[in-house]
């Protein structure tokens, strides 16, 4: 579950906490000045293929102040059922996932978590609605923190909108 930790002044993406796959809490104004590509995973969809490309766009940019940050949701027809163990283990077996794995959450629906209300949400990030419709859909957070766009689930991650937005100054 994350959390907002200052409502004083307008949120943005490094007020929220959050909970690694591990049980670990982790804060998100740790990766201030860095492009974050958040993305909503799951197990057993159609396109779980692209933790592969997922893993090699965040080999070839970390070292460029970028991140990927995954986070699995169950949402859509029961395609990540896994605890967060189980997660771990076929994602670092089956794709040797090294970017940032949070713990399992909920995207959509009445059990939303705060930070994908934000996302998802124009009222919330003062800049685009853009609900989650379905899994690997990714946000593109700024170095100040900021949702500047987001890519549709069937968007591969080494698409122009993508690849363009981490090389641009």
């Amino acid at each position: 579950m994350t959390t907002i930790a200052d409502a004083q002044h307008k949120t943005t993406f490094y007020d929220f906490k959050v909970t690694t796959i591990d049980g670990q809490p982790f804060d998100i104004s740790t990766l201030r000045g860095k492009k974050v590509l958040v993305v909503n995973v799951a197990s057993k969809c159609g396109h779980t293929p692209q933790y592969a490309q997922l893993e090699e766009l965040y080999l070839k940019y970390q070292d460029r102040n970028f991140v990927i940050i995954g986070f699995p949701a169950n949402n859509f027809m029961g395609q990540e059922p896994g605890t967060n163990a189980e997660i771990k283990e076929f994602c670092t077996t089956k794709y040797n996932v090294t970017f940032p794995m949070m713990s399992k959450i909920s995207v959509k629906g009445k059990d939303m978590d705060s930070l994908y209300q934000w996302l998802t949400s124009r009222e919330l990030n003062g800049v685009l609605d853009a609900p989650v419709k379905w899994n690997f859909q990714k946000f593109m957070i700024n170095e100040q923190g900021q949702v500047v766009d987001y890519a549709a689930p069937g968007d591969k991650p080494f698409d122009a909108k993508i690849v363009d937005w981490i090389e641009k100054n």
